[in-house]
């Protein structure tokens, strides 16, 4: 699995290559042996025994190395994948989306325990490899998990378990609690940092966790250190669920100008949110005022001090005032 150590990791956030080079395609699942069925059937290829190796002797033996330039790791701690699945409930008749598989340690528990799981990697050397270390009911993709689409795979119900690269934490969750058809639950490790900014009580709410709080609920699952990855990151990670909620904050078509509202009120977070806004909207400070008193929150507050509600009666009372809030993707 990929880890990426944002200390070194590059601005971009592809592994191994960039996205344009790295086209979309399907690896497939592996066949089994004959006269044996089911996703614990063993793989026909001699490989599938080095899945009980570690991850410094299977690379060797695949004739793969972590990229240093991107910082990869690999889980050592077997404990870790168990407490991943877990917390994403995996039921028998589960469909999986999993980001991230690298070795596949965590591809076989989720192969042993769903229906079905589809594992997107980036890394051409390592969606090569892996149909020949997973059960047969795991699909392989060499892709970009920024650019692939659920329904393409999906029909119906999903789940996301995902290691994320560090560098694509904010985007992914942006882009996945979005999604179409949405996932059940999320269940992703991530920097420990990232974690606790996205976990934030009002108080302390950057632009991250109310966009990730406006649409789902968040929960620490665990803590994991960096003993748990080969090569160690410089870092601890942590594994968090986030569930999308029945009824978001704001309405999912009124959600990108929610959101770039937010992201204009933490332009400056420092500053007060009259300031911060004034910057982020490019409109003089007078007219945030004006939109301030509508929305009945002081002008001298900071953007983290308010709360997700007050950030949904600013976004209510931004309908009144004459200038735009513009349109964020997401």
């Amino acid at each position: 699995m990929d880890r990426d150590d944002p200390a070194t990791s590059p601005p971009d956030d592809t592994v191994g290559a960039p996205a344009d080079a790295r086209p979309l395609h399907v690896i497939g699942t592996v066949g089994t042996e004959q006269g044996t069925t089911g996703p614990d059937a063993r793989p026909t290829d001699p490989l599938a025994h080095l899945s009980a190796l570690s991850p410094s002797a299977l690379l060797r033996q695949l004739g793969l190395r972590p990229l240093k330039r991107l910082s990869q790791s690999f889980l050592v701690d077997r404990r870790v994948p168990e407490t991943v699945v877990r917390a994403a409930s995996i039921a028998p008749d589960d469909q999986v989306l999993e980001i991230g598989p690298g070795l596949g340690i965590m591809t076989r528990v989720l192969g042993r325990q769903a229906a079905r799981v589809v594992a997107v990697e980036l890394d051409r050397g390592l969606a090569a490899a892996l149909p020949r270390l997973v059960p047969s009911n795991v699909q392989v993709v060499e892709g970009d998990a920024l650019q692939i689409d659920p329904a393409a795979y999906f029909t119906g119900p999903y789940k996301i378990v995902a290691n994320l690269p560090y560098s694509i934490t904010s985007p992914f969750l942006l882009r996945y609690l979005d999604a179409r058809p949405a996932p059940l639950c999320i269940v992703v490790m991530i920097q420990r940092e990232v974690a606790e900014r996205i976990l934030a009580a009002s108080g302390a709410l950057s632009y991250l966790a109310v966009a990730v709080q406006s649409t789902a609920t968040v929960r620490l699952v665990r803590l994991v250190p960096p003993t748990a990855f080969h090569p160690r990151p410089k870092v601890e990670s942590a594994v968090i669920r986030l569930d999308p909620l029945a009824e978001p904050l704001v309405a999912p078509e009124r959600r990108p100008a929610f959101l770039a509202l937010v992201r204009a009120g933490f332009t400056q977070p420092r500053k007060t949110l009259a300031n911060s806004l004034a910057q982020g909207l490019g409109v003089p400070r007078a007219e945030v005022a004006t939109l301030l008193e509508r929305a009945g929150i002081a002008p001298e507050r900071r953007p983290h001090e308010l709360t997700l509600a007050e950030w949904r009666t600013l976004f209510e009372a931004s309908d009144e005032v004459p200038f735009a809030v513009p349109t964020e993707r997401t």
